[in-house]
């Protein structure tokens, strides 16, 4: 059998490998001592509740990402100290870069994700964190009837989690890129009633 002329061979089929994104905002943060600095603002009590609640949530749905991107902020570092421990055991870098990053900076961090890793967490700061959230789910996906759609629309509470399906590479991620799978608030809890 004579091998197929090179113009009508089928191009190698590649499978889409799915890639999971968690956008967490920090817990609420306090506000007691006004001569602090932003960046070195601890979580209050209700932040820290919080926190712990919703790493309650990831343990409950499962979610255990390979790389945790994490703003330098105080804020920020105390809210991933509630998620610990977190399941085989991620990379973490916090980075000075996140501190209060407009979505855009918030997309280019992505960018240079490893492609190997199939879940990463980021965990940064208001506006910027709703407005890549917003960026990433597009006008398609927010007029859409995704659970949580509308919650995020609203907001991005402290402490709130959006989780997102990827099927891109991390550097080809683009606004309308990612598929929201759900979103989270701790006052969605009922830990978090009182």
């Amino acid at each position: 059998m004579s091998p197929l002329p090179r113009d009508s061979r089928r191009p190698a089929c590649h499978t889409v490998r799915m890639r999971q994104l968690l956008l967490l905002r920090h817990a609420k943060s306090s506000w007691d001592d006004p001569g602090l600095p932003d960046h070195a603002r601890p979580l209050n009590a209700r932040g820290k509740r919080a926190a712990i609640a919703m790493a309650g949530v990831m343990h409950r749905l499962g979610l255990a990402p390979d790389i945790v991107l994490v703003s330098s902020a105080r804020r920020t570092l105390q809210t991933l100290e509630a998620l610990a421990p977190l399941p085989d055991s991620p990379m973490v870098e916090p980075m000075d870069d996140l501190y209060l990053a407009p979505w855009q900076r918030l997309l280019d961090t992505l960018h240079g994700a490893p492609e190997t890793a199939r879940s990463l967490l980021l965990i940064a700061h208001n506006p910027g964190l709703h407005d890549l959230a917003l960026a990433l789910a597009g006008p398609a996906g927010m007029a859409g009837k995704a659970p949580g759609t509308q919650r995020l629309a609203g907001g991005y509470p402290t402490g709130a989690l959006a989780e997102f399906a990827i099927a891109s590479s991390w550097r080809r991620l683009e606004p309308g890129g990612g598929r929201l799978v759900r979103f989270v608030a701790p006052n969605d809890l009922p830990e978090m009633a009182n």
